[in-house]
């Protein structure tokens, strides 16, 4: 028996994420929106210049850390991140070392949650 689209996007997170990286600051923005339809907005400043990419990573962390927090169990996720996306879903191969730094502490994020 097939489930209903709608019965499978029930408890269904929402989040919008976003890094940014200029010369003066790096942070991150996230839009999480509940099955209810409320939303919470976060934005994250850096204590660092962090390059485009890692901006992306460091908004990935602070999803998990507020998944972790709120117990989010299923969450539909968009980021305009390729190079994120694609090491996160195994697509592509990290090769420089500071991308296979952030990729080891997301999966181990990942796997202390779940």
């Amino acid at each position: 028996m097939e489930e209903d689209s709608s019965e499978s996007e029930k408890g269904m997170w929402k989040l919008s994420v976003d890094g940014l990286s200029c010369v003066s600051e790096s942070g991150t923005g996230l839009v999480l929106t509940s099955p209810d339809g409320w939303t919470l907005e976060y934005a994250l400043r850096f204590g660092f210049k962090a390059k485009n990419n890692e901006a992306e990573w460091e908004a990935l962390i602070a999803r998990l850390t507020i998944m972790k927090h709120l117990q989010v169990k299923k969450l539909e996720v968009s980021s305009d991140s390729q190079l994120v996306v694609g090491l996160t879903s195994e697509e592509y191969e990290a090769r420089e070392d500071t991308m296979a730094k952030y990729l080891s502490h997301v999966q181990s994020l990942k796997s202390a949650e779940f």
